[in-house]
């Protein structure tokens, strides 16, 4: 730091100092009685008629929670914090969080259906291009697959093409169900990259099942 910025920092640093103090809602006195410092002493940095010492500065910011660079004002700019995403809403009170904000390539949702009194009628279908993998994480999802009807647990998962006619449903009444959703283009794949055994070479890893076909 060149002669001028350390003399500007130091000529600055009064007001800081000052308006530290007041954001930490503090009195001269109370300071005095917290750090040591005289009374007449913090007044005179505050006013720019005196140049704090290192030792003071060190007990201050202690005392107001910043650091020696926000009191210099050569602290790098903060930067916000990241707003947390609202769930979405549906109208059959199904709960979505979107887990990626950019556009395009592979999407992922966690979702929540809320637990079911009676049970539930087979889920209606739709059909688009892309490609999506779901994963359960806790209780009993329908997935009804063009003409198949699969009950996917705690840590089964299903890949498939959506372009065949697919959806979901609370298996039945026992509490909710949460799954994670990854979607992609058409044509996108998940690709195992799973090390091979020792002593194996390089096999291919097995891929799991999709799931088991039950009756709900």
């Amino acid at each position: 730091m060149a002669v001028d910025d350390v003399d500007g920092a130091l000529a600055a640093m009064g007001s800081r100092l000052r308006a530290a103090r007041e954001h930490h809602g503090a009195t001269l006195t109370g300071v005095s009685r917290a750090t040591g410092i005289s009374i007449s002493t913090l007044s005179r940095i505050e006013t720019g008629r005196r140049k704090p010492t290192l030792e003071v500065l060190l007990r201050l910011a202690k005392e107001y929670g910043v650091s020696l660079d926000e009191l210099a004002g050569t602290a790098p700019a903060r930067t916000a914090e990241p707003r947390a995403v609202a769930p979405l809403s549906f109208g059959d009170d199904k709960a979505v969080l979107p887990l990626t904000r950019y556009v395009g390539g592979l999407h992922a949702h966690k979702h929540v259906l809320p637990a079911l009194e009676d049970p539930p009628a087979r889920p209606r279908q739709v059909s688009h291009d892309g490609h999506e993998w779901l994963c359960v994480l806790y209780g009993r999802l329908w997935l009804a697959l063009g003409d198949q009807d699969l009950v996917l647990t705690s840590g089964d998962f299903a890949e498939f093409d959506t372009r065949t006619p697919h959806g979901v449903a609370n298996a039945g009444p026992g509490g909710p169900v949460e799954y994670l959703i990854m979607f992609g283009p058409q044509g996108e794949r998940l690709r195992p990259r799973t090390p091979p055994a020792a002593g194996r070479g390089n096999r291919r890893p097995n891929r799991a099942p999709a799931g088991r076909e039950e009756q709900p």
